[in-house]
């Protein structure tokens, strides 16, 4: 199982051009977890954008607000360094310095069905990421010999995600990706559970 992950992950680092990946079962997952990483409390995103994001920030209990801006591809959680690259799809597209967040869902451009991925180019955050996105393990040893150090989610990625993204991924890459903007998606501040 982890060798396959790890090669998943080792092919999507190598797509974007970063030093890691760290596999989840979701782009809004990946989201959580970096912004536990960061620990920001004041953040912001845009106005039409996936519902999933502005209800993470809910969830943590962050300070938060909505920015009017237009995107393409990605954008900036405003605030932090963390990208919302839900429908980004670039071969050396992995921007430095920045915890860049992908989707795998069914509508993206490589469709699992579902899952994330979170790309870094930071060893210790992604030894960091790793642990919180697997119950606080690292590695390849079963978890019972493990001194777990770190509170950690049941957030990684299923081992039949990862063959299915090995099996799908020459294909995308070989593929023209949609170009994905902010108009896509509904304007969210008129939904009535954001209007409380």
């Amino acid at each position: 199982m982890f060798e396959i992950i790890s090669e998943f992950e080792d092919r999507i680092a190598q797509f974007y051009g970063s030093s890691y990946a760290v596999s989840t079962d979701s782009c809004t997952h990946a989201v959580e977890l970096s912004l536990r990483r960061q620990k920001s409390n004041d953040v912001s995103c845009p106005t039409q954008t996936y519902v999933g994001i502005p209800m993470t920030f809910e969830k943590l209990g962050l300070r938060w607000s909505w920015s009017d801006q237009s995107w393409q591809d990605y954008y900036y959680i405003g605030g932090t360094n963390i990208i919302d690259a839900a429908v980004y799809w670039k071969r050396d597209g992995y921007i430095d310095g920045t915890l860049m967040c992908l989707s795998f869902q069914f509508q993206k451009h490589l469709s699992l069905v579902r899952g994330g991925a979170i790309l870094t180019n930071d060893h210790d955050e992604y030894v960091a990421l790793k642990k919180l996105s697997f119950d606080g393990r690292y590695g390849n040893s079963p978890w019972g010999d493990q001194d777990i150090d770190t509170l950690g989610y049941h957030y990684y990625m299923p081992i039949e995600t990862a063959i299915l993204g090995l099996e799908r991924l020459p294909q995308a890459i070989a593929t023209i990706p949609r170009q994905w903007v902010s108009q896509d998606y509904p304007y969210l501040p008129n939904m009535k559970v954001f209007k409380k």
